[in-house]
């Protein structure tokens, strides 16, 4: 049976005819903005050697482990989807396969937003006009392949296409970010800039820290085995990012905890985990630490800061164990704000000149912690609903929860924090309409004049962004 795929034009917005008729105008002046990307994980290579992406599968379904933790849950296993084993182990390489894997569960993600998203890059991208399932599975595989091979489904062509004005990488602190390199002396237009991410040197329970400390030590000609050669090595990978375009970095801990020992306690510190004999309180501590001194650095080299915390990484250990990170298995945790990033506010967070955005994986920390934080501190920005809840009803509730204490302008809009790069303007174009939504509202409870709105609604789809991240 053959099921229509069309986009609504109302999608998202209120069922309240008032509301609705409101949304509708306040959309219309960010329908169109250019879509600024500050935060994510796209391949710099694509974009580097803009070579034809190879196939569906390997486009729209390996990068993304929205779809991985869905259809792994229902019993799916990785190996089908085409997943690497780390022990080399056979897995399916048919991309043809592995796409009728996915079409044949994809009734599973109705009314999550994978399912939104990757509705919008059929229709929208590949102009597939049917629902995807069992039946259609090929015939869709076989249309996205034969735009594949046309030059205007390139990276780049689909990046002007796509109207993105700037997009952010991450790379760790050992990349030498050839492909960033590459796309400057291609003389292609499009901005693509990196992001510094030292978690692999910063976290001692990260596999191969000793190893990656040494390459550190070796990349930047500084005996890293020493606390001081150590911070002098991350100010020349910080300096090394910046002049590749870097204007921020992130921090990927499982805690917000910050600490701001003394030189003394610091560098015993150091010691203690470069030998690898450490107990979860002192990983814990030098992850802390740390925290304080990449914000000293940020105060002095300009580069905005990101902590993403709360997020227990690698969770199973049996998936991590047969493939790797980043499998789909990080689950949220409870995260402290008020105590934990005090040691690190009293030290630079009534500076002006320096800028930390915090996310957060707690819902509950919304209006209890984030949003009285972000109104007091002047260096405090709130990212916005991350992973698990950039999602419409996550947006919802961010906005609900977090604006009457912090207000939008103690916030920096959206980023899409995706692998996924088809599906950046879906998530823009789900963020754009929410906050449409949100401001309908207001406006039609009169506490917030229209023309007013419009201006937040286009703060909040571009300009804000652009502030926060120094673009």
């Amino acid at each position: 049976m053959v099921t229509t795929l069309s986009l609504h034009p109302d999608r998202l917005f209120p069922t309240d005819e008032t509301e609705r008729t409101i949304a509708r105008r306040l959309f219309s002046h960010v329908e169109d903005l250019p879509i600024v990307s500050p935060h994510g994980h796209t391949d710099p290579a694509w974009f580097s050697q803009n070579d034809a992406f190879s196939d569906p599968a390997s486009l729209l379904i390996a990068p993304d482990h929205y779809l991985f933790r869905m259809l792994y849950s229902q019993g799916v296993p990785l190996e089908a989807l085409g997943v690497p084993a780390r022990d080399g182990t056979p897995v399916e390489t048919d991309p043809r396969k592995i796409w009728r894997t996915f079409a044949e569960h994809y009734y599973l993600f109705r009314g999550a937003p994978a399912r939104m998203w990757m509705d919008w890059v059929l229709a929208a991208v590949f102009d597939v006009t049917e629902q995807l399932n069992a039946d259609s599975a090929d015939r869709i595989f076989e249309r996205i392949s034969a735009c594949l091979c046309e030059d205007a489904f390139r990276p780049r062509a689909l990046f002007d296409r796509f109207n993105i004005e700037l997009l952010a990488t991450t790379e760790g602190p050992l990349d030498e970010l050839e492909h960033h390199k590459a796309i400057r002396e291609s003389g292609w237009q499009g901005r693509v800039i990196t992001a510094y991410r030292p978690d692999p040197v910063i976290d001692p329970d990260f596999e191969g820290f000793a190893e990656n400390i040494a390459r550190l030590g070796e990349i930047t000609g500084e005996d890293t085995q020493s606390w001081l050669g150590y911070l002098a090595a991350h100010r020349k990978r910080r300096a090394f990012f910046k002049s590749m375009g870097a204007t921020s970095t992130d921090h990927g801990h499982p805690t917000a905890r910050t600490e701001n020992l003394s030189q003394a306690e610091a560098s015993a510190l150091y010691k203690k985990v470069l030998g690898g004999d450490v107990e979860a309180d002192d990983a814990e501590r030098f992850r802390a630490h740390m925290l304080t001194e990449m914000a000293r650095m940020s105060l002095d080299d300009g580069l905005v800061m990101q902590i993403h915390p709360g997020s227990f990484r690698n969770h199973s250990a049996a998936l991590y164990a047969r493939f790797g990170r980043d499998k789909g298995a990080d689950i949220p945790m409870r995260t402290d704000y008020v105590h934990a990033l005090k040691p690190l506010l009293d030290e630079v967070g009534c500076e002006p000149d320096f800028t930390l955005i915090l996310f957060t994986l707690d819902e509950t920390a919304y209006s209890r912690e984030l949003a009285p934080l972000a109104g007091v501190y002047p260096a405090l920005r709130l990212g916005p609903p991350w992973w698990f809840h950039d999602s419409p009803e996550g947006m919802r509730r961010f906005r609900e929860q977090a604006m009457e204490t912090a207000g939008f302008y103690n916030t920096v809009g959206f980023n899409d924090d995706t692998r996924a790069f088809l599906s950046i303007p879906a998530r823009h174009d789900v963020a754009r309409r929410m906050d449409c939504v949100c401001l309908s509202r207001l406006v039609a409870d009169h506490r917030l004049p229209e023309d007013e709105a419009a201006e937040i609604a286009v703060d909040l789809a571009y300009n804000l962004a652009k502030k926060a991240y120094k673009l």
